[in-house]
């Protein structure tokens, strides 16, 4: 199957080249060069697999090269998760429920795409023939970067550097990465928040001096981000997998349209929402909810993506984005896939810190999308609610999508059957969770994990339980301007090992 870069589409990629490769050598994303669509029969197979047997069906429209090996692969990634269905749907009303994306190793809904990453990842280098070692760069606001160390961990040929905002995730998301063994991982802290992370990986994918000096060492650049199209293609199969669910249990017929609502920073898992639209799936409405970094929700509402806004630091530290990369695929598509104006769109967006949109387009947006935002109160209390009405605890990013899932039908007066997708465990987020259930948090996070326990019956997961008791093991802390220095200095030592 053949790829395209956003930003020209005389730049194309087969499927392996394009997750080697991350980003197209222009600094655009790849998508592909036509959707693959799902025909009825389609649909009556999913609906006679597991999860497992469900995702490798999706990504075999996506990666026909890699077909004959991704019942093996999707087998050995789910099988990493707590339990058969790496995504439960859980209804706690008429027509409304939640698609639980968080029982894999990190518990967090990364992990759906990460656990299979490494595999497409090592197939695809064989594919090509790259013989190259490959340093993956992540930028992560909290969650793709443990999912990523944890992916990629004492993989053969691969070695992961993260780069997370020291004061911008939480105390657990911290510790879940800095306690990480293996012996080709490497985290850094920030001094900055995530859009400074990104920002320098971008400027190191953008580097021609730095990666011919990447190169001589041996080493290829690629991402785990959702920027690399195999992050972004395993997440599309868990809208048809809870779809499908809802016709299992007899809820919806098929046909039927549903609503997501979907909790949304670097707009990677509400795109993968839109790439299920675009194959087929009966989606009434996308939507996109954001905490108090808004930026999204005034994209939608107002046809002008600006980044001269203050940023905030929240209760939902992942969805902490004022640059979310993946909406340019977004952009791209209703443009009519014009791939010149959309980098000219994103050369304003980096030179003047804005673009817009036209009416047309704004017009073709709302027809598929709804936006709205949280505030922390807002999310606090949606969170309180839902585990005051139906004994349902939830993590503070799905509180936001709650919330805004509220918004919208008291707007709107849709009584389509929504699913809102529920992207963390709620002990990653434990003192705000105890604080929104109106309980007060002691300060300790081992001990508030298990008041959690106590008041919700939740089982904790016992990696995140266990981590109280392992070494810190990254301590670094980076200004920005010194990361570029960082990556050459960890290329230097990976390209010294046999």
């Amino acid at each position: 199957m053949q790829y395209i870069s956003t930003r020209n589409k005389k730049i194309t990629a087969s499927s392996p080249q394009a997750i080697v490769k991350g980003l197209a050598d222009d600094g655009g994303l790849f998508v592909p060069l036509k959707f693959p669509s799902m025909s009825r029969a389609d649909f009556d197979t999913l609906l006679e697999l597991d999860y497992a047997g469900r995702a490798e069906f999706i990504m075999a429209k996506f990666l026909p090269e890699l077909k004959s090996d991704l019942a093996e692969f999707t087998k050995n990634a789910y099988s990493k998760f707590d339990d058969d269905d790496a995504s439960p749907l859980i209804k706690v009303d008429d027509g409304l429920y939640f698609l639980e994306l968080w029982h894999g190793p990190t518990y967090a809904f990364k992990d759906v795409a990460l656990t299979i990453l490494p595999l497409l990842l090592a197939k695809s280098k064989e594919l090509v023939g790259d013989s190259y070692k490959t340093l993956i760069l992540v930028a992560t606001s909290g969650d793709t970067g443990k999912a990523a160390l944890e992916g990629f961990k004492d993989a053969n040929g691969i070695n992961v550097l993260v780069l997370y905002p020291t004061d911008g995730v939480s105390n657990l998301q911290k510790l879940q990465m800095q306690t990480t063994t293996g012996g080709n991982v490497k985290v850094l802290g920030l001094h900055g928040n995530f859009d400074d992370a990104q920002s320098a990986v971008k400027d190191i994918f953008g580097d021609s001096k730095l990666t011919e000096e990447l190169k001589r060492n041996n080493i290829n650049l690629s991402s785990a981000n959702s920027i690399n199209i195999g992050r972004l293609i395993p997440q599309v199969a868990y809208y048809f997998s809870a779809y499908a669910d809802m016709i299992d249990s007899g809820n919806i017929k098929f046909g039927d349209k549903v609503n997501f609502c979907v909790p949304t920073g670097n707009f990677g898992n509400i795109l993968a929402g839109y790439y299920a639209l675009q194959m087929g799936l009966p989606i009434g409405k996308l939507v996109c909810a954001s905490n108090k970094n808004n930026v999204l929700t005034d994209f939608f509402n107002k046809g002008t993506y600006s980044l001269k806004r203050e940023f905030y630091k929240t209760s939902s530290p992942s969805m902490d984005i004022l640059i979310s990369s993946n909406l340019e695929r977004l952009v791209f598509e209703i443009s009519g896939r014009d791939d010149l104006l959309t980098a000219k769109r994103l050369k304003g967006l980096s030179s003047g810190g804005d673009y817009c949109l036209t009416k047309d387009e704004q017009q073709k947006l709302s027809n598929l999308f709804w936006a709205g935002f949280a505030s922390e109160e807002e999310a606090f209390g949606a969170l309180g609610q839902a585990f005051d009405e139906y004994g349902y605890i939830m993590d503070t990013h799905t509180a936001v999508a709650y919330s805004v899932y509220n918004d919208y039908v008291k707007a709107t007066k849709d009584k389509t059957p929504c699913v809102i997708v529920s992207t963390a465990s709620p002990y990653k987020f434990v003192k705000d969770v105890l604080f929104a259930i109106g309980e007060q948090p002691t300060g300790n996070d081992k001990k508030d994990i298990f008041l959690l326990e106590d008041l919700t019956a939740l089982p904790i997961p016992e990696t995140l339980s266990q981590l109280f008791k392992m070494p810190i093991l990254h301590k670094d802390i980076l200004d920005k301007e010194d990361i570029k220095d960082a990556v050459l200095k960890y290329s230097k030592e990976i390209g010294a090992k046999k």
